[in-house]
C-alpha cells in the first residue's frame, strides 16, 4: 500500500502504476466534502465514470449513485462440485447444455421466472416500471465482462464458476438517480468537480428512495445468479457430476452502512468485494488465466475490502485495435473458448491487468483458499 497525501484526505492505494484518468477520479473524491478517513484504491482499479472501478469510499451522511455504478449488485459465485477430473467432451457437453437453459448477451427468457422477491418490489417508479421485464431477465447472464467458466482447483475438484449482475433493473436504477443527484447539485450550487459525482443526501427523499431500490437490485442480481446455477446444477447432473459444498454468492458494486473506526458510514464499492475478517470471497482473472477463492482478513485501511477480479489493462476499443487474435487465441491453449474474431478481443485475456500481481499487491486483504485454472469459457 502507498499513500498520496496531496488532496484534502488521503488516497491509499494497493497498486504501484494507475492509470492517469483512474487517479484523476481518486483525486476528485478525495476532494468530495463527505468521504471518510481516506479513499481506498483497489490493485485491479481502472478508470470508470465518476470513481474508479476498484474504488472503495466511505461516505458520511451522503450517497453517490455513481459511486456504486451501472450494474448494481453485479458479482460472482462459485460451486465446488464433486468430480475430481472431467473429460473434454464432457466439458463440451456441459457447456452447451448450459447454452441452452441459460440466455446470454441481450437474450432474455420467453417467459416470466419465477422469484418470491418480485411480489415484495418497492413502490418506487423506476422499479415498477422495469418489473415486468425483469421477470423475463432472472437468470441470464448478459454481456460483456459476464462469464461462466468449468475450472480445475488445486484443491482436486471441480469448480463452477459465474460472473453477472442485476440487469436492466440495475442500469436503469443508477441512470434514473445519476439524473436526479445531477439536479439536486446544481439546485444547491453544489461545488464539485464533475457531475459523474453527483450525490444525494442518504436521508433525503431520493437518497432513501435510491438506497431501498439499490438493496433490491442486489438481491435481485444475487437471485439471478442463483437461478443461473440452479439451471447449471441440473446441467452437471446430466453429464454424470454431482456437488456438496455450499456455492459462494457475493456482490462487488453496491453501497452499505457499516461502522468503521467507530463511526456509521456508508461504503461505497465499485468493482471492490468485501472482505472482513474470514468472509469467503472470489476474486476472477482474465478468460485466459486463473481466478481465486479467498478469505478476508479485514484489514480496516481498505474498509475491509478487496479487489473484484484482475481489471482491465486496456479500454474495449484499444484492445480489439491493438490485441493480436493469434497471440491471444496461444494463450487459451487448452481452454475450450469462444475467442474466434477480432469482435471478441475486447474480453481477451491481453486486455486485462496480470491477476498474479494483482493478488500479490493485496496480501494484506485476502489470503487465497483455493486457486482456479479454466477448463471452458462461456462468454456473454
Amino acid at each position: 500500500m502507498r499513500v498520496i497525501n496531496t488532496e484534502r484526505i488521503p488516497i491509499k492505494l494497493w497498486l504501484d502504476n494507475i492509470e492517469e484518468g483512474a487517479l484523476a477520479q481518486a483525486r476528485d473524491l478525495a476532494n468530495l466534502p463527505f468521504p471518510y478517513k481516506w479513499i481506498s484504491i483497489m490493485p485491479d482499479c481502472h478508470e470508470g465514470y465518476g470513481m474508479p472501478i476498484g474504488g472503495v469510499m466511505a461516505a458520511e451522511d451522503m450517497i453517490v449513485p455513481n459511486a456504486v455504478g451501472v450494474d448494481i449488485g453485479c458479482g460472482m459465485m462459485a460451486l465446488r462440485t464433486n468430480a475430481q477430473g472431467i473429460e473434454v467432451d464432457i466439458i463440451k457437453s456441459i457447456m452447451g447444455g448450459i447454452r441452452k437453459v441459460v440466455p446470454v448477451g441481450f437474450s432474455h427468457h420467453r417467459d416470466v421466472q419465477k422469484w418470491d422477491g418480485f411480489d415484495r418490489a418497492p413502490n418506487i417508479p423506476i422499479i415498477q416500471e422495469q418489473l415486468l421485464a425483469a421477470q423475463k431477465q432472472l437468470g441470464t447472464l448478459g454481456g460483456g465482462n459476464h462469464f461462466i467458466e468449468i475450472q480445475k482447483g488445486d484443491d482436486g475438484f471441480i469448480w463452477i464458476m459465474l460472473h453477472s449482475g442485476s440487469r436492466n433493473f440495475g442500469l436503469r436504477v443508477a441512470e434514473d438517480y445519476h439524473k436526479k443527484a445531477v439536479q439536486a447539485c446544481e439546485r444547491w450550487y453544489s461545488n464539485i468537480s464533475t457531475k459523474d459525482l453527483s450525490f444525494l443526501p442518504f436521508e433525503s427523499l431520493h437518497g432513501k428512495e435510491y438506497f431501498e431500490a439499490m438493496i433490491y437490485c442486489v438481491e435481485f442480481a444475487l437471485a439471478n445468479r442463483t437461478l443461473m446455477m440452479d439451471r447449471i446444477k441440473d446441467v452437471l447432473n446430466d453429464n454424470g457430476i454431482s456437488f456438496g459444498s455450499n456455492s459462494i454468492n457475493i456482490p462487488h458494486n453496491y453501497a452499505s452502512i457499516e461502522e468503521h473506526y467507530g463511526k456509521e458510514v456508508i461504503v461505497h464499492r465499485k468493482g471492490a468485494t468485501k472482505a472482513t475478517k474470514g468472509l469467503i470471497g472470489i476474486i476472477p482473472g482474465s478468460m485466459g488465466t486463473s481466478s481465486y477463492i479467498v478469505q478476508g482478513l479485514g484489514n480496516p485501511e481498505s474498509f475491509m475490502s478487496c479487489s473484484h477480479g484482475a481489471g482491465r489493462a486496456m479500454g474495449r476499443g484499444q484492445a480489439k485495435r491493438e490485441l493480436n487474435l493469434a497471440d491471444e487465441q496461444k494463450k487459451m491453449d487448452g481452454i475450450i473458448h469462444g475467442l474466434r474474431t477480432e469482435r471478441e478481443l475486447d474480453e481477451a485475456p491481453g486486455a486485462y491487468k496480470d491477476i498474479d500481481v494483482v493478488m500479490d499487491n493485496q496480501k494484506d486483504l485476502v489470503e487465497i483458499v483455493t486457486k482456479l485454472t479454466p477448463l471452458g469459457v462461456i462468454k456473454g
